[in-house]
């Protein structure tokens, strides 16, 4: 891999296991599903999530960018990392979800840094968010890649 200016050489392979616990509740779905405009009654009504076979409400499947994203705050903010967030462009965010998220759940994102691809000045960075339960149950895996654009 070559060098980019900012970017640690050793970036690529690192994993970050310090975020920390996301706990899932009734109001934080609510919240999230009105600022999504996410209509289903099962994102609101505890008897309308039930009657679809759901333990609690069910979070709109954009909801784990929330949980992604606040782990992805321990990679962006090691200075060891080189990533200057002022830099960064969000290239692309795919979810693969094991399972829906619902409210009670407890969740922990493990962060695993995939690849560094040196574009020009800058880099295309390209991180895993594993997202489990409480019972270490995989529930969401989120790819992200960033761009950090180099100096001009």
């Amino acid at each position: 891999m070559s060098e980019t200016k900012g970017i640690a050489e050793d970036l690529q392979g690192r994993t970050y296991t310090g975020a920390p616990v996301y706990s899932v509740s009734r109001e934080k779905i609510r919240e999230f599903a009105n600022a999504v405009k996410a209509q289903s009654p099962a994102h609101f009504d505890l008897e309308a999530a039930q009657a679809l076979g759901y333990s609690d409400l069910v979070a709109p499947v954009t909801f784990a960018i929330i949980v992604s994203q606040a782990a992805d705050a321990e990679f962006i903010q090691d200075p060891t990392a080189g990533i200057d967030f002022t830099r960064v462009v969000h290239a692309d965010q795919r979810f693969t979800h094991h399972r829906p998220i619902v409210a009670g759940d407890e969740l922990s994102t493990t962060v695993h840094v995939d690849s560094v691809r040196t574009m020009g000045a800058g880099a295309l960075v390209t991180t895993r968010e594993e997202i489990v339960d409480q019972r270490g149950e995989p529930v969401s895996t989120a790819v992200s890649s960033l761009l950090v654009r180099g100096e001009e």
